[in-house]
């Protein structure tokens, strides 16, 4: 005869373990990273800005110490269009930048001479080394890819030919006719709707935290390259994947695809 007690306990347990199998199955798949549409940032995500920086360095004196600082007023100053709602390209930022820290520092430079310390070199970058491999294998996995910079729409045009880079994008989105820069939220969302894909459908890669933690206030999934110098913004929400470069992001888009 069947003990009762016996078979309410097993009954008991085996529920509970197959609820439990079911749950982290269920968990497993929804940690898959399978977006319908990736959108990449260029500049330092997949373009190596080492040039630009030797030339505002040459501009500066060769000081050396004063690039990093050039490349935060730069974005600093992008923050103070998008607040003013005063427009201007990120390329006649950048000059603009240049020429207040030479004035800041005492050093002679010329608008004409800021304007070719930046221009010459940011429409012709090479990228990473680790780029080609990176956006190749991420191609073979099917899904649509998309540039979508600060940068205006000849200045990415540019880039990606002289970068040989084109040819792994479907296509280029820039701030150009939205008028506002990343991380602006509306930048994203307007991308995703040129796209017509869902937040939850799209995700950033991206080298710049504050770029990914724009992304992930709309609902975008992230993949953060650590490059060099880099460091995640401790107050935003972890990205969804991360990575020294785009080759460790592309190993980690193929586990999840299978």
């Amino acid at each position: 005869m069947i003990n009762l007690k016996s078979f309410m306990i097993g009954l008991v347990i085996s529920t509970g373990f197959l609820s439990n199998v079911v749950n982290a199955t269920t968990t497993k798949q929804q940690d898959k990273i399978t977006p319908k549409v990736i959108f990449f940032d260029v500049n330092e995500t997949l373009l190596d800005l080492g040039n630009v920086g030797k030339s505002v360095s040459a501009a500066l004196g060769g000081r050396d110490e004063l690039v990093p600082f050039w490349f935060t007023t730069m974005l600093h100053y992008s923050l103070v269009s998008n607040e003013t709602g005063e427009y201007h390209s990120f390329a006649e930022i950048g000059i603009a930048s240049l020429e207040m820290i030479a004035n800041q520092q005492n050093i002679e430079l010329t608008p004409e001479q800021a304007k070719t310390a930046v221009l010459t070199p940011f429409r012709d970058l090479a990228p990473h080394a680790d780029v080609v491999e990176g956006l190749t294998r991420i191609r073979a996995l099917g899904y649509k890819m998309i540039t979508l910079t600060n940068s205006s729409d000849a200045g990415i045009a540019a880039q990606l030919k002289n970068s040989g880079l084109a040819q792994y994008f479907d296509g280029s989105l820039t701030v150009q006719n939205l008028q506002t820069f990343k991380p602006d939220l509306k930048v994203y969302q307007w991308a995703e709707k040129e796209m017509d894909v869902a937040p939850e459908d799209a995700m950033l890669i991206a080298a710049h935290a504050w770029d990914i933690a724009g992304a992930d206030k709309v609902g975008w999934k992230t993949a953060y390259i650590l490059r060099p110098g880099k460091a995640l913004y401790p107050l935003a929400n972890t990205p969804s994947l991360t990575g020294k470069d785009l080759i460790e992001i592309a190993a980690q888009l193929e586990a999840d695809a299978k």
